[in-house]
């Protein structure tokens, strides 16, 4: 009789072989029926409630794939590649991990059957690169517009990306302001400088874009409402100075004999703060943000020479702020001179809902813009913050890569086709497969149907009817419960999303094909099965 042979610790699980790669796949497509019904305009809504009871209603694929904590470990590469979209492109989160669900779900009968995974993934990288070669011949490029065509194009493509969100009711609204933002961005087109401002109450046409920064009224002390609310040609110091009254005899030890020594003690702390305060007044500045919080004898003093002071600023805002108006944040009251002071053409306080908001407008490097959403309840706000994130990014994305395609399942179709069409030139498996991948790109138009409760089979024959026609943009009607020319109806996506999407399914897709063997070692501090638990015997034992 052979001796055992232990290699892995004692607990550690390892599955290998087919019926291993067959039960990732499944995994996968568990994952894929979550995210599944949110595709499109017609898509549904998830509520998602975390530990804390935090909930959270979101249809955007990589926000409902980051809040479920998902272990399984080839699952986890499908929450990757939302990711990795969402960062990338900012949309088509859904369609990705839709896609290389689907890419999994066709070739899993091959599996079965036991077609070599690597030809398999062989197959998809074919497949794949004659997508790429077809999207890029297909895309629509922008030629140089005059800025008007160019916005009207941005205003479509960011119009689409928010038709699948619960804000698409407003989505002209939103899509003017979207692209006002962006484009009042510099070259670089950095997201960090649109600052978006969630005032509850109010309704969604309320919402309104600052060119400029806005930041929340930060908590203030007595004097505050003396100072002046509004100024025209302005002085920004930007401080990360503590103007409070500080008692230095708490620091350190202080022997007096008499009454007299003591009010000396308590005269320099004033003088040190009153020191400190002239040298800020001295440099002409009329606006006072400091990230550290300014006292009531600070506030009192700046309120009586008109100068309008805020503490405890948050540091984006600052930073905004620095950026927006220049100047520079100063760590020392000593040597605020002219030059690091920010300007700014007008500044004032404003009442929005229950909030006040500080504005700065007509700042000279001024390439920041703040958004103020408005709107009912809390959740509704959040999903409608990420809506336009994802908006932003996509207009961004035009502006960079400035070719566009049809949306609505129409390039899905077209791809499906040609692949379908290569597949009967090649002999050998690779045939079947590539067949396999062409159906699985049809989930998108498929999906599209589902969700809005139309007939998905009727709607993709006629479909594939009018691409074998040669009707290359033809797509999903959601309006029409119908097919129509999506390019004609401006449903456009910018090809990047596209590209970034099939380039990520399919890296997946082979990736979890690849894996043949699991192996997972025993958590640390677990006890091995066998044999009682901590072995703690009587009492509660040391906390662990």
């Amino acid at each position: 009789m052979q001796p055992q042979i232990v290699l892995l610790k004692e607990g550690t699980d390892s599955s290998q072989g087919k019926p291993q790669l067959v039960s990732n796949i499944n995994a996968c497509q568990s994952i894929v029926d979550a995210v599944r019904t949110t595709l499109g305009p017609r898509g549904m809504d998830k509520l998602i409630v975390d530990a804390h009871g935090k909930a959270t209603i979101s249809n955007d694929g990589a926000t409902i794939m980051k809040l479920l904590e998902i272990i399984h470990p080839a699952a986890k590469t499908l929450v990757d590649i939302a990711k990795s979209q969402d960062a990338e492109v900012g949309d088509g989160t859904t369609s990705v991990v839709l896609l290389a669900g689907e890419f999994l779900k066709q070739v899993k009968p091959f599996v079965e059957e036991g077609v070599h995974p690597r030809v398999i993934i062989k197959a998809i990288r074919k497949a794949l690169q004659l997508c790429m070669e077809k999207i890029n011949e297909m895309a629509v490029q922008i030629v140089e517009q005059s800025k008007d065509q160019q916005r009207a194009l941005l205003e479509k493509c960011a119009a689409t990306a928010m038709s699948s969100k619960l804000i698409h009711q407003q989505k002209d609204f939103f899509s003017r302001i979207v692209v006002d933002a962006v484009l009042s961005l510099d070259e670089l087109l950095p997201l960090n400088m649109i600052g978006i401002k969630k005032v509850t109450g109010g309704s969604l046409e309320e919402s309104q874009l600052v060119s400029g920064v806005a930041f929340k009224k930060t908590f203030s002390y007595a004097g505050f409402e003396m100072a002046p609310k509004s100024y025209d040609n302005c002085k920004i110091a930007l401080l990360n100075i503590e103007l409070e009254l500080k008692a230095e005899r708490d620091n350190a030890e202080i022997r007096v004999d008499n009454v007299k020594e003591y009010q000396k003690v308590v005269d320099a702390e004033w003088q040190i703060l009153y020191n400190k305060l002239a040298k800020i007044h001295e440099s002409g500045a009329n606006v006072v943000l400091s990230k550290l919080p300014i006292g009531d004898v600070a506030t009192q003093y700046f309120a009586d020479r008109d100068i309008f002071c805020a503490g405890r600023v948050p540091e984006e805002d600052l930073k905004r702020t620095m950026k927006a108006c220049g100047g520079a944040v100063m760590t020392t009251a000593n040597d605020i001179k002219p030059n690091v002071l920010g300007l700014c053409e007008h500044f004032e306080e404003r009442q929005v809902g229950g909030e006040r908001f500080n504005l700065f407008q007509g700042c000279p490097n001024a390439k920041t813009s703040t958004l103020i959403l408005r709107g009912g309840a809390e959740q509704f706000l959040e999903e409608t913050e990420r809506s336009l994130h994802d908006a932003i990014m996509i207009v961004r994305r035009t502006i960079k890569h400035d070719s566009v395609v049809a949306g609505g399942g129409a390039i899905e179709m077209e791809l499906s086709k040609l692949l379908r069409d290569y597949s009967r030139t090649i002999a050998g498996k690779e045939q079947l497969l590539i067949a396999a991948i062409a159906k699985g790109l049809e989930i998108i138009p498929r999906q599209l149907c589902d969700n809005a409760g139309f007939d998905a089979t009727n709607i993709l024959n006629k479909l594939r009817q009018k691409h074998a026609q040669g009707g290359q943009w033809y797509g999903v009607d959601i309006n029409k419960e119908d097919i129509s020319d999506n390019y004609e109806q401006c449903v456009w996506e910018p090809s990047i999303i596209k590209i970034n999407a099939l380039t990520a399914a399919a890296e997946a897709a082979c990736m979890i094909l690849s894996v043949d063997e699991t192996i997972k070692s025993p958590k640390a501090g677990e006890p091995p099965m066998a044999g009682g638990g901590m072995g703690m015997g009587r009492g509660m034992g040391r906390p662990m």
